[in-house]
């Protein structure tokens, strides 16, 4: 389920604001769905990695091909490992030469018909080999499964996870390693023609301090992983005009505590719910859970608000749309329904 669930005035409804634009999906990112550890449904939504959730972004990958530069050999039978990446090959149109996946891919609804290969803990370099590939999309993390590509005589496609403009920068890159160029740039360029109108709409609105959660134990004030000040989650916060509590503190995502929570004081709280699909019912009694924090200025002027979907925490080509629902509850008189 795809909304926006908030408090008082400011509330949204369940369904989408009209801002779902299909390009294609798939999840690498700073929590549960995108890195691979853990399915969908299947558990706490938490941050899958320590790695991700305190490190610094990397800096986009220099794939095993020149970045800008047609490749020599184009590639007709592509596995990925990297499900934001899958989502960036369909939506460049190279989704007919996938012909597998990792274990965690969900979107777009072709990859369900798709081998699977494993994730980024367990790939299945027997299954990998034996689909054919002239082209594997990996994490940049994955080194042992790299050198065996390598030996192996397959191309590889490194991907690292890194701030906003890193989205562009890949699916550029792999515009040209795939022999799609001119289509991945047009969906850059249109990725970031909308960050651009979201970012002029808001630019000379007061921005209010606001708390981006992408990670809490279930009913509870618990475990609560928030965005610190770099990584595209921040990225996404600030160009729809937040002002991020923790912006500070130079790290990917952080544990927070309620005691932090109220030191920060935020106007805002946006929560992102993704992994499996909530009730209405859910939602209201996990949005619920904040009351406990009544001193908080969020939450005494009801401006506490749920988004879902798994799109939310997919550094890939939907992220304009994520901003623009970031802008929504955030300027809502800028982006009336």
């Amino acid at each position: 389920m795809l909304g926006t669930w908030c408090f008082g005035d400011h509330a949204g409804h369940a369904g989408d604001r009209g801002v779902l634009l299909r390009v294609s999906a798939a999840v690498i990112c700073c929590a549960a769905v995108a890195c691979g550890g853990q399915p969908p449904g299947s558990g706490p939504q938490r941050p899958l990695s320590p790695a991700a959730s305190t490190a610094s972004p990397a800096p986009s990958p220099a794939p095993s091909h020149s970045p800008g530069a047609a490749s020599s050999a184009v590639p007709r039978r592509i596995i990925s490992l990297v499900p934001a990446v899958t989502e960036m090959l369909f939506a460049i149109g190279a989704g007919p030469r996938v012909v597998g996946v990792s274990s965690f891919d969900t979107y777009p609804p072709e990859v369900k018909a798709l081998p699977r290969v494993g994730g980024l803990l367990d790939p299945d370099l027997e299954r990998v080999i034996a689909l054919k590939p002239d082209l594997v999309i990996v994490s940049e993390s994955q080194t042992d499964l790299r050198a065996q590509l390598k030996a192996a005589g397959i191309r590889e496609f490194p991907h690292a996870l890194g701030d906003l403009a890193n989205v562009t920068h890949t699916i550029r890159a792999l515009g040209a390693a795939t022999g799609f160029a001119w289509q991945a740039d047009l969906v850059a360029r249109t990725i970031e023609s909308r960050l651009d109108a979201v970012r002029g709409r808001v630019g000379d609105r007061p921005r209010p301090s606001t708390l981006l959660v992408f990670g809490r134990a279930p009913g509870a004030l618990r475990e609560i992983f928030v965005s610190g000040g770099v990584g595209f989650l921040h990225d996404l916060l600030e160009l729809a005009g937040g002002e991020n509590v923790f912006g500070g503190i130079r790290r990917e995502g952080l544990q927070a505590t309620t005691e932090m929570i109220l030191s920060a004081a935020p106007e805002v709280i946006i929560e992102l719910r993704y992994g499996r699909q909530m009730s209405p019912g859910e939602l209201d009694r996990e949005r619920a859970v904040w009351n406990a924090l009544s001193s908080v200025p969020a939450v005494k002027t009801g401006r506490v608000c749920l988004l879902t979907g798994d799109e939310l925490v997919v550094p890939g080509p939907r992220v304009a749309e994520t901003a623009e629902r970031m802008a929504r509850v955030l300027h809502p008189r800028v982006f009336p329904d």
